[in-house]
């Protein structure tokens, strides 16, 4: 799902890692480990495992959240910059201390057509991503078909307790604790995770952020609005 910014990081001279989250991809798919601690421990023990420093950690949507955690729970120190794109922090449930959240049933339609129908509705979740219309397509049959067999093939048990973490983990202490520069890019037209729940109220929790907004975009803005989002990642790699 990177490829376009993987591209035009690399191009620019960076060094650019891009993991595949447990569950998914060609990464083991374990029955266990999907809350955010433990994802957020998986990606201490690669940055350890690879002795990397001066990292600008880069987490899209659910990774968003990954991001939050990793230096919540383990502090800034091989870590240079931050970027949360149409990233699901602060907290995206609908709570009495949360009221302008996303309710509970939402959460539960998801698992329900997960476990009843996974591949359809990944078929369906997949055009909402990128506010597929028929009539003016965002991006192509085969795109949407790419993405669809990616996500098909994840573990099942995986998409499911991935779907309770991003739901209901509350990253809002996680976020008063990044001191780091921040940038956050989040789309105006995101119907997945909308960002007056998320990127805005994101941008006020953390101290050292910005907030850029990519206008007309949906969620999945690394396909439909590539070029303008690759530019403002290596703006802020640069500067």
């Amino acid at each position: 799902m990177w490829e376009a910014q993987i591209n035009a990081i690399t191009a620019a001279g960076y060094r650019c890692i891009a993991y595949d989250r447990r569950g998914f991809g060609e990464s083991d798919k374990p029955w266990s480990g999907y809350d955010y601690d433990t994802l957020a421990a998986d990606l201490d023990a690669l940055l350890r495992k690879l002795d990397l420093h001066e990292v600008t950690l880069a987490g899209f949507s659910m990774g968003g959240g990954e991001v939050a955690r990793y230096l919540g729970n383990y502090g800034q120190g091989r870590i240079s910059k931050a970027m949360l794109i149409s990233a699901v922090p602060p907290f995206l449930l609908k709570t009495a201390d949360n009221p302008d959240g996303v309710d509970q049933e939402v959460f539960d339609e998801m698992l329900a057509g997960v476990t009843e129908d996974r591949i359809t509705f990944l078929e369906g979740f997949g055009k909402q991503f990128v506010n597929y219309d028929d009539e003016n397509p965002p991006v192509s049959e085969a795109q949407l078909r790419y993405s669809h067999q990616i996500a098909a093939f994840a573990s099942p048990k995986a998409t499911l307790d991935c779907i309770t973490a991003f739901g209901t983990t509350d990253f809002r202490e996680d976020l008063k604790k990044i001191k780091v520069p921040t940038l956050i890019i989040h789309g105006d037209d995101d119907n997945i995770v909308p960002i007056e729940v998320s990127g805005k109220k994101s941008a006020k929790l953390i101290e050292n952020s910005e907030l850029k907004v990519i206008k007309g975009a949906p969620h999945g803005l690394f396909q439909t609005h590539a070029e303008e989002l690759n530019k403002l990642m290596l703006e802020f790699l640069k500067g």
